[in-house]
């Protein structure tokens, strides 16, 4: 009998009760738990917690999907197994001494773009003639440096002297943390996820990122609406309509630019923002001529989202903290360069990515570095309309 252990906790401190917290419409460990219960070749699908809320989540969402999640189990998970230090093999060797069956699959919650094709594959590796172990990977082309002791760069795996192009190398693969395939026998003995001969399952390229940091879930957010696209025959990216502008993708910061910076409060205590109407129609207008919107922002609020839902902005990324970074993983995502990026700002934690985009953009009354920094500072101020100023700029070809 071939089972699945999907291990959820309820204490990470990167994202709290991250496993339970909705992307893409759904729980983060419902993907997971759905990708299992695809799977032709699991028999039985556990999910171990050592959390109630997450306990109530999953048999909630079960139990909206009888048939579907028929062959899943949420079992306890001992306080012990469930802290900051334990091991993720603690919690398998818990479950493996519990239950029996044959083989084991653990199943990584932060990996939502698994699927059961992904599994299927995986065990049909698995159960080829003289494999012990099998781990999911992502094949990948890149320039690998390191430094040494004295602090200088040295090429790893080409020749700097003769560069080859990226279709020239050799591929190697990197552990993308989705899933881990072993006999019950073998965790026994050794203690380990994975023991004696191991072989690869290829994953693609997009299932690279797991879900450890804020980024990493608007980026993986972005994959999963590119995938629904690409499955109903749209293409992830529409052609500009417009022949005036090369940017292809429109970034910015929200309060400060899409609002005047203020903190308004009624007299329930609830927090209050003005946003206005002309950047409304800033982003349809974007929209229509084919370029990606995103709003990157430090705060995390439900506020935030709604606006950005009401004007059908592609990307939210809230509680950002390494803006520029944010950007970069967006571009990879949506095969954009950095060069064909507008992105807007007000603060000093806006200052990297202004320099990375293509188009630096603030508010007339951003901080002075700010502005400096800036290839264009608008007339308006932060809350007047300034996406809308500099939207009209774009699509006149006046940024050119």
């Amino acid at each position: 009998m071939n089972v699945a252990f999907i291990p959820v906790r309820g204490g990470s401190k990167s994202i709290p009760l991250k496993n339970i917290k909705e992307i893409h419409g759904k729980p983060l460990v419902y993907w997971t738990v759905a990708a299992a219960s695809d799977c032709t070749a699991i028999d039985k699908v556990f999910v171990a917690t050592d959390s109630a809320k997450i306990k109530k989540t999953v048999e909630k969402f079960c139990a909206k999907e009888p048939e579907r999640f028929k062959r899943v189990s949420v079992i306890d998970r001992s306080e012990e197994s469930a802290t900051d230090n334990a091991s993720t093999e603690s919690a398998m060797i818990e479950f493996a001494k519990a239950h029996r069956f044959d083989n084991i699959v653990l199943i990584q919650a932060t990996s939502p773009l698994l699927t059961g094709a992904d599994l299927d594959n995986g065990f049909n590796i698995f159960s080829s003639n003289g494999t012990d172990s099998v781990l999911s990977v992502v094949p990948q082309k890149r320039f690998i440096w390191e430094i040494d002791d004295e602090g200088n760069a040295c090429a790893k795996n080409y020749d700097v002297y003769n560069r080859p192009r990226r279709q020239e190398f050799d591929e190697y693969y990197v552990e993308n943390g989705a899933f881990y395939i072993t006999s019950r026998k073998a965790l026994l003995e050794t203690k380990n996820r994975l023991s004696g001969n191991i072989r690869v399952s290829l994953m693609s390229e997009d299932t690279y990122f797991e879900i450890d940091e804020p980024d990493d879930w608007t980026v993986t957010d972005a994959i999963m609406t590119k995938r629904d696209n690409a499955a109903k025959g749209q293409p992830a990216v529409k052609a500009s309509k417009n022949k005036k502008t090369k940017y292809k993708m429109f970034l910015t910061d929200c309060d400060g630019v899409l609002t005047d910076g203020g903190m308004y409060y009624s007299e329930k205590g609830d927090e209050l923002k003005k946003f206005n109407t002309r950047d409304g129609v800033a982003f349809r207008l974007l929209r229509e001529n084919g370029i990606i919107t995103g709003v990157i922002t430090g705060e995390d609020m439900a506020l935030n989202k709604r606006r950005c839902e009401k004007l059908k902005i592609d990307v939210l990324a809230p509680g950002c903290t390494e803006k520029a970074a944010t950007i970069s993983r967006l571009c990879a995502t949506y095969k954009v360069d950095p060069d064909e990026v507008v992105y807007v700002g007000d603060d000093l934690a806006d200052i990297d990515a202004l320099e990375l985009a293509g188009l630096g953009c603030c508010p007339a009354d951003a901080n002075e570095k700010v502005r400096s920094s800036c290839k264009i500072v608008t007339k308006a101020k932060g809350g007047e309309g300034v996406v809308r100023e500099i939207v009209d700029m774009i699509l006149s070809g006046q940024t050119d």
